[in-house]
């Protein structure tokens, strides 16, 4: 049958050469549903068809196909292909030769395959080819793509000098070491791009603007748009936008209101982008009325809402605890003909949670699910996060078996989480069988997660629990921690414990809470240790913390019986 199918392919190749390359791909094809067997000759006559008729999407939507396992050949080999195809036989033109090798270097960018996009590239320039700057760009983009900064960096500055290289090059490395926190690397190639022929546009200046503001440097960020109005560039939306968040994400709150006005001013009128990142500011403050009046300028303009729209307003409502308002935006939002994405249900979820109202948390959930929606490690989180704040330890295991049995392994917060739901209905026994739950499954237990258990065994009255964890930390404690130390020591009546907690919190630079202070002060009242109290009494004064008016008044009394 197989000798067959071969005879019938090796027939197909003189009317493939015969007809136009549109016919012959569509013969092509057509064999191939009928499970005929090409070989590497009939596959390279199509390409060369293709190729040389300049129908360079054919040629790499047949190559991705290859490619991507859709038309099979015993025992392919690319190279093997090209050595067919590149053979004098077909008298190629270097045009089309050219156009062969970018076909194939542009279909395993596609499939993100950066090491043959290399190979390729680099074969085609020994054989005195020479590549355009898309396609070089195109392997640029794929190695930055799979994450390889010194190849594609080692690459660029091969080729810096050559024709391959233009201004798109540039823009390329620069925003990549902008979005992965190098910024000394992204401004190094701007000076280079400076020294060369090419000039930076505006595109390059907002990738910088952007990684500026991403990495706090902010004087830095706004010097740069400055520059962009002293070389005659014009700023678009995307910089205002880019800068405004900046702004605002570094707390800069006016600056970037003014900045919004200045747009405007400009003639640049704010995109969805921008009435986003508006919107979230003034939610973030719970000004929602003046959230809703930019959307109603939204609609006014013509600017369509996009899901983020939503998800800001929902968001800005659950913080203000009007979660049925939010949920009438839900509503809304179907209306106009928006579906919801995981974001807006677990913000929503979220809500429910955080005002007690597990019911509909629940019933949220499972509507989720039905749609088709499938729940993240952050859903899981949240409603395990919301049964167990309502002591419904029961739930919240029940979830975390369920987000296993989906393949979903819960994180170091899901067990962190559940841990505290233990310690605060003081079921110490469970949190210390999570607690050795979460090392077993290879996670590492953080700052958090011996915070809560050491406040768990505080409130129980065992300092001697407590204490072993507190020194089996392989990391400083914070001052959460020494406070919560401090107190279980004083309601243990332990002074000497918790005065070396107070000073070893100094000696290290942190301050004690007012609360740490003053019930150590009381504790060394009670125990007659006057002179360290009013030592610790002087240095929560100089702390800053005011004395409660008892504490003042226990110091006085202890004085006069003292006979101080």
């Amino acid at each position: 049958m197989m000798t067959g199918m071969r005879r019938n392919c090796i027939a197909l190749i003189p009317s493939l050469v015969k007809i136009p390359p549109s016919k012959a791909l569509s013969l092509f094809n057509s064999s191939m549903t009928n499970d005929f067997q090409h070989s590497y000759q009939s596959l390279a006559i199509i390409l060369h068809l293709l190729v040389s008729s300049d129908k360079h999407s054919d040629a790499q939507s047949l190559l991705l196909r290859l490619l991507s396992g859709r038309i099979t050949f015993p025992s392919f080999n690319l190279s093997s292909l090209l050595n067919s195809l590149t053979d004098p036989h077909f008298a190629l033109v270097p045009h089309h030769q050219a156009l062969l090798f970018e076909t194939i270097i542009s279909s395993h960018a596609r499939m993100q395959l950066h090491d043959p996009c290399l190979f390729y590239l680099k074969r085609m320039i020994e054989i005195g080819l020479r590549p355009s700057s898309r396609t070089f760009n195109s392997v640029l983009l794929c190695i930055l793509r799979s994450n390889e900064l010194e190849k594609a960096w080692k690459l660029f500055r091969e080729f810096k000098s050559s024709n391959m290289v233009d201004q798109h090059s540039f823009g390329i490395m620069i925003k990549y070491c902008c979005e992965i926190g190098s910024l000394d690397k992204a401004f190094e190639i701007m000076n280079q791009l400076q020294d060369s022929d090419w000039k930076a546009n505006v595109v390059i200046y907002t990738s910088l603007i952007e990684g500026c503001c991403k990495e706090g440097e902010i004087d830095r960020a706004k010097e740069l748009f400055n520059v962009i109005g002293q070389l005659g560039l014009v700023p678009n939306q995307y910089t205002y936008t880019v800068l405004i968040n900046g702004l605002f994400k570094n707390g800069l709150r006016e600056d970037g209101f003014n900045l919004y006005e200045k747009m405007k001013v400009d003639g640049i009128w704010p995109n969805v982008y921008t009435y986003n990142c508006m919107m979230k500011e003034y939610a973030n403050t719970g000004q929602m009325d003046i959230a809703f009046q930019l959307l109603d300028e939204m609609r006014t303009r013509g600017v369509a809402c996009n899901v983020v729209t939503y998800n800001t307003l929902i968001w800005g409502f659950c913080q203000e605890m009007r979660v049925s308002e939010a949920e009438e935006l839900l509503a809304t939002m179907k209306g106009a003909g928006m579906e919801p994405n995981l974001i807006t249900y677990n913000t929503l979820m979220n809500g429910f949670c955080e005002t007690g109202k597990m019911e509909k948390a629940l019933s949220l959930f499972e509507r989720m699910k039905s749609l088709g929606l499938l729940p993240s490690l952050v859903t899981y989180n949240v409603l395990i996060s919301g049964f167990s704040k309502a002591g419904n330890l029961q739930v919240g295991e029940r979830l975390m078996l369920e987000m296993k049995e989906r393949g979903i392994p819960p994180s170091k917060t899901t067990y962190t989480i559940l841990i505290q739901c233990c310690t605060r209905s003081g079921n110490m026994v469970r949190a210390i069988e999570l607690f050795h739950s979460l090392k077993k499954v290879g996670l590492s237990p953080d700052i958090r997660t011996f915070g809560v258990l050491i406040n768990g065994w505080c409130m129980k009255g065992n300092m001697k629990e407590a204490s072993k964890l507190f020194e089996s930390m392989n990391f400083e404690p914070n001052d959460v921690i020494y406070n919560m130390m401090i107190l279980g020591y004083c309601k243990e009546g332990n002074s000497y414990r918790a005065l070396r907690m107070l000073n070893e919190m100094g000696q290290k630079g942190m301050v004690p809470n007012s609360t740490s202070y003053s019930m150590t002060v009381e504790i060394l009242c009670k125990d007659g240790k006057l002179e360290d109290a009013d030592i610790i009494l002087k240095d929560m004064m100089n702390s800053g913390h005011q004395p409660p008016i008892s504490i003042k008044n226990l110091m006085s009394e202890c004085k006069v019986f003292s006979g101080g």
